[in-house]
């Protein structure tokens, strides 16, 4: 099976992203809600940043759509 020269996958900026600033009641991200493929996860909690699966991002950007600070990003790697 021949190896994939090129991915584009979501990628978190934790220097902007804060969910207290993005929903102060309930801590919860907008992109976790949004991420159809569940590959973006707040595992430390709510009120912390969340982390993407990065390997199985499928670049479908529902994440970066809904980031009300633009902290998620588009990533390429490969040639």
């Amino acid at each position: 099976m021949p190896m994939q020269s090129k991915k584009t996958f979501a990628l978190v900026n934790y220097e902007i992203c804060n969910p207290i600033k993005c929903n102060p009641d309930k801590g919860i991200c907008a992109a976790v809600q949004a991420c159809s493929h569940k590959v973006i996860k707040q595992i430390d909690g709510v009120f912390e940043p969340p982390i993407i699966f990065q390997d199985m991002c499928m670049g479908c950007w529902d994440c970066i759509e809904v980031c009300q600070l633009d902290a998620i990003q588009i990533k390429h790697i490969g040639s």
